[in-house]
């Protein structure tokens, strides 16, 4: 098994390209209160302790799916109302959460990735996607498709928190 220090080659180049994305998300979120955190800066729903939590379970999930397949996300086909609105509060920073709690949960969720990435022995290793309505029936994704996934997906809500983060005090992530 690899450690991610001694990674060469095609994964430590996805995972380089995931470190950069995650670091522009965390480094969105520098000096902020907790209550800077929750604040609703634009018209969306979003605010940044919400996206941050919503990329580190996005992350978490899709990685759980790398080692156990579909059976490691839910049935989205199935889901309840209760089941919407729990994974709508994933984008919201609660009133018992603090910023610094879901930049460790974060942490620890990217950890995670980087040792299952480092450890797998095939990234062409597939399975079938979880049932959804976004997904087409019978579509599986390799290891490597779901890791590209996961790097778009930060990428695009690290530019939000930018957006974000500029609308609530001026800052910029870059630039």
């Amino acid at each position: 098994m690899n450690s991610t220090a001694t990674l060469t080659g095609e994964r430590a180049d996805l995972l380089a390209a995931l470190a950069k994305q995650r670091n522009f998300l965390r480094f969105t979120a520098r000096d902020l209160t907790d209550e800077q955190a929750r604040a609703r800066t634009t018209a969306s729903e979003l605010c940044l302790g919400g996206l941050i939590k919503h990329v580190a379970s996005v992350e978490r999930g899709w990685a759980a799916f790398i080692a156990d397949g579909p059976s490691a996300m839910p049935d989205f086909t199935a889901m309840t109302e209760a089941d919407w609105a729990a994974r709508a509060a994933e984008f919201r920073l609660l009133p018992d959460e603090i910023l610094a709690g879901v930049l460790d949960g974060y942490a620890e969720v990217a950890r995670r990735t980087d040792e299952l990435v480092a450890s797998l022995p095939d990234l062409d290793a597939a399975h079938p996607l979880p049932k959804a309505p976004w997904f087409e029936a019978d579509v599986s994704w390799s290891a490597r498709r779901v890791l590209l996934h996961i790097l778009v997906e930060t990428a695009q809500h690290a530019g939000h928190a930018d957006i974000l983060r500029e609308s609530l005090d001026g800052a910029k992530t870059m630039g």
